[in-house]
């Protein structure tokens, strides 16, 4: 029996390109975050960063090559973008896939603390007493002065880097003596770097990390004796 033109119109029309519920696909998977797929954080990108600045000071990289990487370093959205700029490298054989992120390596219970940054351009800045210090601290000087004091600060990192930049400037850096200091990552032009580093007895102890430039300036860093970082101790004892 034929349908009138009535009942045609009633029916529902056919949408071939829209798929049923039944057969409607699945919602794409969220990407596992294993391996290289882990997003990087700003202290990863930072550690390969430091990682290419010695080897452009050992003369390993040419001033292109390092900046061609370098953006690359900035540019990188995960973990496994950043591996193979470090990869033919003797320092990247620890690659920021095997490091954990600043936030994972805080001590147990222990938030970071502050990562500040310090400018002095004519003038003079200083950071000292009794402070939480975090994982980074960014200092600029450039005609003129920093002191950076953390014989009294409590430490809420494995590990502190702090980036230095000095320009016809000078800065100051005290540490307490139970610390690792290392300072191979700055590079001096016309001017120089007095790092006394040191490794702490203690395997487990805060590492201080002193890298950057100084330009026709100067960079210094040593341990105050009779200072050491007695919080962090307590707390690793009580742990």
């Amino acid at each position: 029996m034929d349908e009138s033109p009535l009942q045609k119109r009633s029916q529902p029309a056919e949408t071939p390109d829209r798929p049923s519920p039944a057969t409607s696909p699945a919602a794409p998977a969220v990407p596992q975050t294993a391996g290289g797929a882990l997003r990087a954080s700003d202290a990863d990108r930072d550690r390969i960063a430091d990682i290419l600045r010695e080897a452009l000071a050992e003369g390993r990289l040419d001033a292109e090559e390092h900046s061609e990487r370098l953006d690359r370093v900035y540019a990188a959205k995960t973990v496994g973008e950043l591996e193979p700029l470090v990869g033919d490298l003797p320092a990247g054989r620890v690659t920021a896939a095997a490091a954990p992120s600043a936030a994972a390596r805080s001590y147990a219970g222990e938030p970071l603390g502050e990562n500040p940054t310090l400018v002095g351009i004519l003038s003079g800045a200083e950071r000292k007493g009794r402070w939480r210090v975090g994982n980074r601290i960014t200092a600029v000087a450039v005609m003129g002065g920093i002191e950076i004091d953390l014989t009294e600060a409590t430490f809420t990192s494995p590990e502190l880097v702090i980036h230095c930049t000095a320009v016809m400037g000078g800065i100051s850096i005290k540490v307490p003596e139970n610390v690792t200091l290392q300072g191979s990552g700055v590079i001096g032009i016309m001017g120089g770097a007095d790092v006394r580093a040191f490794e702490a007895p203690d395997p487990h102890a805060p590492t201080v990390r002193v890298v950057g430039v100084a330009f026709w300036g100067g960079v210094e860093a040593k341990a105050k004796r009779g200072k050491k970082v007695v919080d962090w101790a307590k707390k690793r004892l009580e742990g």
